[in-house]
Order: structure tokens, then C-alpha cells, then sequence
């Protein structure tokens, strides 16, 4: 049985906030810190024993990933970090607190530009001082590849070329995989793996530091996926963060 561990990363300064991040980087809160040592904790509990992890360019994702791999004792093993892992862009809105731009242009505006599968928030200009175009991590990218905004649909179509070249071969040849991102680009992956609709994956919500377990026969066919806690406390997590943005 092959089995892929998808965890969000710890909650950030910015959720705690419940603004709007994206690409931003920014830290992982206290909360956070906690949440990632505890999924460490819980995936050294169940017996896993990686070869091989993968991350975004985004600190609050790496910081977890090696939390994660220092409380099961395995910060030796290689990883990979690539921006196809990164969170879904927010353009204008990134950095900007959910509720008070709920307030200001309705729940459901918000929530289109937040959960549309294709519709993204207006983008940032290209010199706006949030644009990633200047950030060095990204120096080596086309600039056609670097968003200023982007709906889950995009994210998409970053996210499963990168599945499919790196992080599917590596499953097939490792037998376990740790993925520590985002909750937009796990969302892309787990639309694809799960095949959902556009529909269906914008109602599934992913909750920080939460390991999410996929298993595979030999074929990767998916035989079944579970979140490794309790059941009734994830669900409560799961409405948390959909709630997030609607007004107060």
C-alpha cells in the first residue's frame, strides 16, 4: 500500500489574523508551532517512516514540514520545495482581513472571489509592492508563470503537472510521501485524486496541522483517504475555516 500525507500548514500570524495571505510570507503563529509538532507527533505514533517530503517556497509551509520532520526524527531526509505548491494568489486582496472586506463588499462577493473554482479576485499591478515579480525566490521563474491573481482553477493547473512529474513517481518509488502546503494547492491535488467537481471541492475545507492520509494500490488507484484525529473535532475545524470570511 502506497500512502501520501498531506498536512496544511500550522496556523500562520495571518489566520490568527484572518486575513487574506497568499503568497505573502509570513510565520506560523504559537497555535501553529503547536499544530505541526503535534502532526509530527501523531504520524511518529502511526508508524511512518518517509524518504522524501515536498513544500511550497512559503515559510509558514517549510517551518512545518520541518517541525513535522524534527519530532519524528527525520530532518536528514531530502526535501523538495517548488512554488507549484504555493498558495492560491489573492491579488488585492492579500494581506487584507476577510471579515471587514466581507463587510465592505458583501458575503457573497467575497466568497466568489474567495471559493469560485474560476473566478479570481482582481489582481495586483505589477509594481504594487505585494507583487511576487521582484521576490528573489522566483527569480529563476517566467514571469508568465507568476501570478498577480489566480482562482482554484489555476491553481489546478499548476499543481497537477507537479503531481505528476514529481510527487506520483516519487509515491510509487518511496511507498510514503509527506506533502507539507497550503490550503488552496492540497485543495487542487485532492480535487484531482478524489476526482470532484468544481462544485463538490469548493465545499471541502482542509483544517491546519491535520496529517490527511491518501492510500494507493501499486497503480496509484486511490483505495481510500482519512484524516489521522478526532473525527468530531476535525469536522469542527473543517467548518472553522469555512466560515472564516463572512462578515461579523
Amino acid at each position: 500500500m502506497l500512502k501520501l500525507v498531506l498536512v496544511r500548514h500550522g496556523e500562520s500570524t495571518w489566520n490568527k489574523a484572518n486575513r487574506f495571505t497568499g503568497w505573502t510570507d509570513v510565520g506560523l503563529s504559537e497555535k501553529g508551532v503547536k499544530e505541526a509538532k503535534e502532526a509530527g507527533k501523531k504520524l511518529r505514533e502511526e508508524g511512518y517512516q518517509f524518504k522524501i517530503a515536498y513544500t511550497s517556497y512559503l515559510t509558514r509551509a517549510i517551518k512545518t514540514l520541518w517541525l513535522i520532520l524534527e519530532e519524528m526524527d527525520l530532518m536528514w531526509i531530502p526535501e523538495y520545495k517548488s512554488w507549484r505548491l504555493n498558495e492560491k494568489h489573492y491579488g488585492m486582496l492579500q494581506g487584507l482581513n476577510k471579515a471587514e472586506m466581507a463587510g465592505k463588499y458583501g458575503d457573497e462577493q467575497i466568497q466568489l472571489w474567495r471559493r469560485s473554482y474560476d473566478t479570481p479576485p482582481p489582481p495586483l499591478s505589477d509594481h504594487d509592492e505585494r507583487s511576487p515579480l521582484e521576490d528573489p525566490r522566483y527569480a529563476d521563474l517566467d514571469k508568465k508563470d507568476i501570478p498577480l491573481t489566480e482562482a482554484l482553477k489555476d491553481v489546478v493547473d499548476r499543481m497537477i503537472p507537479y503531481w505528476k512529474k514529481e510527487i506520483a513517481p516519487a509515491l510509487k518509488k518511496n511507498k510514503e510521501v509527506l506533502v507539507a502546503a497550503h490550503g488552496n494547492s492540497l485543495r487542487a491535488l485532492v480535487k484531482y485524486l478524489k476526482d470532484m467537481t468544481p462544485k463538490e471541492i469548493l465545499k471541502f475545507n482542509i483544517p491546519t496541522g491535520i496529517p490527511y492520509v491518501f492510500e494507493f494500490d501499486e497503480e496509484l488507484n486511490l483505495q481510500k483517504d482519512y484524516f489521522i484525529g478526532d473525527p468530531e473535532e476535525i469536522k469542527k475545524l473543517m467548518e472553522q475555516v469555512a466560515n472564516q470570511a463572512k462578515k461579523k
